[in-house]
């Protein structure tokens, strides 16, 4: 899935808060982005395995700190998984961000305890799924419209071509489909060995 740090991507899969409540962590925003990144940084050592491709999604920029939408989703690559874990139960970012540093440090407990098995398990919950009810043949070559051995070239000109006509901005366009032709494109260029440019 393709994720921008801004606006907030949220996964498809996990629903949005019916209602947000005060935090009482004591923290601000930059220390809460410091304990999510830390907390990551040492969930790979204790792991021994990478995590790569870190965002941290949004709402929140320079002109809107105090976004009405205070949900925070933080993605990531670990493990051959694209693991999403997004918390929007509390009325600040930091506090949202805070608990998102819990939980990883619930993985690393998970580590110390138990075993990496179970922590996969555990992280399958967190993987960035399709969303609810798409049907099994909505494969990534059908969205794209090329064959199942389509070049990295012919992936990369459907997606351009598709996403020309279903981008938000266009008529007839929307972000659900927008959001499944990116979910395409990355499962393609993954399968097929390439990185998305």
């Amino acid at each position: 899935m393709s994720v921008a740090a801004f606006p907030l991507t949220w996964p498809d899969h996990i629903d949005r808060a019916s209602r947000r409540e005060g935090g009482r962590f004591k923290t601000t925003l930059p220390n809460a982005l410091k304990n999510v990144e830390d907390s990551i940084r040492r969930f790979a050592s204790d792991s021994g395995k990478k995590v790569e491709n870190l965002v941290i999604s949004s709402n929140y920029s320079l002109g809107d700190r105090r976004p009405s939408d205070p949900g925070v989703a933080v993605w990531f690559w670990w493990d051959g998984m694209q693991v999403c874990i997004p918390v929007d139960r509390y009325l600040l970012i930091e506090h949202n961000l805070q608990a998102i540093h819990h939980v990883i440090e619930a993985r690393r407990t998970e580590l110390r305890h138990g075993t990496l098995a179970l922590v996969r398990a555990t992280f399958k919950g967190f993987q960035a799924l399709p969303p609810p009810g798409q049907a099994e043949s909505a494969k990534w070559w059908r969205i794209l419209g090329v064959k199942e051995d389509a070049t990295e070239a012919e992936i990369k000109a459907a997606y351009r071509h598709k996403a020309a006509e279903l981008h938000p901005d266009r008529p007839g366009g929307s972000e659900t489909a927008m959001a499944e032709l990116n979910r395409a494109r990355d499962e393609a260029l993954r399968r097929s060995g390439h990185e998305r440019d």
